[in-house]
């Protein structure tokens, strides 16, 4: 049943679509209005991916690399399957197993070409060996080989978690494939470490001009730099330079300028003066965590990386949960947004909207919430929860569609 609603609702949403041109008499202008408009709030209006051969769909479905990951990633990400069939996503997913243990050169090539046949990815954290030197982040090498130079975390409060702040609405734009994670560092003598941050100019300018674009297509009024361009003269200063040349590009959005120290501070005491924050990749990694757990933790935040021809999506705070492998009391909030971005960005908008407010239903409005979250429902009861909700409105498309 699940299978076959799954196959009739994505080819009926099509022809939905194509009656309701038909009827309507729009003229070419029109529909491409109307196409625009529905494209507004997907990453693929920036990157139109659509055009080239990046994507892999065939049939009306879209072929999705998923990684597995460690800690609760593949346990996460085996409940993300299960309720795109129930909501009839028309997605197949080829599933790459790696991880900390499946870490070889050969296992990272078969994980790169995946991606880069399929164009996309969804993916669990990869667990870093932080106490082995030789150890290499594989997230950072999946990040770097495919170029995917912006990272994008969304944190917005949730309505029904617990939290000091209830006015948290930023997206935190990072430049995501050099600075202190370019992994250059040597022992020059004994006791004596040198690690060098690398800073670039077209980098810069790259990540500036996103967080501007994406200002301006998401209707946002604020970008704010952070930086530590006080100390850092030359490496945050270039940073700070090109931000602030790019912004006199875009006089309708604010912009200014904050110390990381200092902008640390303001995210937790108010966080509501932040719109849109661009930052190297460190400064990134720090505030996008505590935004996360302003609105609630690391189980509740969406993580995406963009490329010019591939994206690999993630939860927001690129933990695995090791501590909570097994133990069914993992949050799969933040995978599943992160996969609503995913439908997003492939052009799956509806499936999208009706998971992602699933999601809202089953936390808000029906209160089954984690234990990190304030609650006491394991993982299996949410993502019961969530199927529960979804059924029904699957079966009334069918209805609609007359399947």
């Amino acid at each position: 049943m699940a299978a076959n609603l799954r196959i009739f609702i994505g080819q009926n949403l099509a022809r939905r679509t194509n009656v309701l041109f038909q009827n309507s008499a729009l003229n070419e202008t029109k529909c491409l209005a109307v196409y625009q408009q529905s494209r507004k709030n997907s990453f693929a209006a920036q990157f139109d991916l659509v055009k080239g051969e990046a994507l892999a769909k065939y049939g009306g479905r879209h072929t999705v690399t998923l990684m597995t990951g460690d800690g609760v990633g593949p346990e996460l990400l085996s409940h993300v399957q299960e309720i795109f069939r129930y909501a009839g996503a028309p997605i197949d997913f080829e599933v790459v197993e790696i991880n900390a243990s499946k870490n070889t050169p050969i296992d990272m090539e078969h994980a790169l070409l995946a991606v880069k046949r399929n164009g996309v990815a969804l993916k669990g954290n990869i667990e870093t060996k932080f106490d082995d030197p030789s150890f290499k982040s594989m997230n950072l090498a999946l990040r770097t080989s495919l170029e995917l130079f912006a990272s994008i975390v969304k944190c917005k409060s949730i309505p029904g978690i617990a939290v000091r702040h209830n006015d948290v609405d930023c997206v935190l734009i990072r430049e995501n494939t050099e600075g202190e994670y370019r992994q250059l560092e040597h022992e020059i003598v004994p006791g004596v470490v040198e690690s060098m941050k690398i800073i670039t100019a077209e980098k810069c300018k790259k990540i500036a001009k996103f967080a501007f674009d994406y200002a301006v297509q998401h209707g946002r009024k604020k970008v704010t730099a952070i930086h530590k361009a006080n100390i850092m003269k030359l490496g945050d200063g270039l940073f700070l330079e090109v931000c602030r040349d790019i912004a006199k590009g875009y006089p309708d959005i604010e912009f200014n300028d904050l110390i990381i120290d200092n902008a640390s501070m303001q995210m937790v005491s108010r966080p509501s003066q932040f719109d849109v924050l661009c930052m190297p990749n460190l400064y990134g990694n720090i505030l996008s965590n505590i935004a996360a757990g302003l609105i609630g933790g690391a189980g509740v935040t969406a993580g995406i990386n963009i490329g010019d021809r591939y994206a690999v999506f993630e939860s927001g705070t690129r933990n695995s949960g090791r501590s909570m492998k097994g133990k069914n009391i993992a949050n799969p909030t933040g995978i599943l947004f992160a996969s609503c971005e995913m439908l997003d960005y492939l052009g799956h908008h509806e499936h999208a909207k009706l998971i992602r407010e699933s999601v809202f239903t089953v936390i808000s409005d029906k209160q089954i919430r984690t234990p990190d979250i304030g609650g006491t429902a394991t993982t299996l009861d949410f993502v019961k929860a969530i199927i529960d909700d979804v059924k029904p409105k699957t079966l009334a498309w069918s209805v609609m569609f007359q399947i």
